[in-house]
């Protein structure tokens, strides 16, 4: 087992603290040094200068992918070049009308280096591989889907 803490603040501006008026601005400290400032998505009143919740759930699928990813093609002997993605998390309601996340796509791109070349089945198992051993994607309520 392992920890990966954070460190969240929050404090109250001169505002009244009162529904619909709390600030909803805040910092994610990573243990790594990195400072985030975060806020609830700018539909629910928060910030659209600042990352939501909802969009560091998507960060985090979609990060985890492409690092199991990178993982599963060098020890299949692929080099990759460059991986992008284009992750989006959907909010709806659940069967008790609760906004959750319920799906999460990714739109990985790949672009592989060398002499060797995979085709698409094989990027394809790659990426089923890869899907298959994502723990974040493993420990989300929300369909982790993938677009190839």
């Amino acid at each position: 087992m392992s920890e990966h803490p954070i460190d969240l603040s929050w404090a109250r501006s001169d505002q009244p603290f009162e529904r619909g008026k709390i600030s909803q601005e805040h910092l994610i400290r990573f243990h790594g040094g990195q400072t985030l400032t975060n806020s609830s998505a700018a539909g629910y009143g928060g910030s659209s200068q600042a990352s939501n919740p909802e969009e560091l759930l998507a960060a985090s699928v979609g990060s985890c992918h492409m690092l199991t990813f990178l993982a599963v093609a060098a020890n299949r002997g692929w080099i990759v070049d460059r991986y992008e993605d284009h992750s989006v998390a959907y909010l709806d309601k659940n069967d008790r009308g609760q906004p959750v996340v319920t799906r999460i796509d990714l739109h990985p791109r790949v672009i592989f280096g060398g002499d060797k070349q995979p085709d698409q089945a094989d990027v394809t198992r790659m990426h089923e591989r890869a899907h298959q051993a994502c723990f974040i994607a493993n420990s989300v309520k929300a369909e982790v889907k993938l677009n190839l």
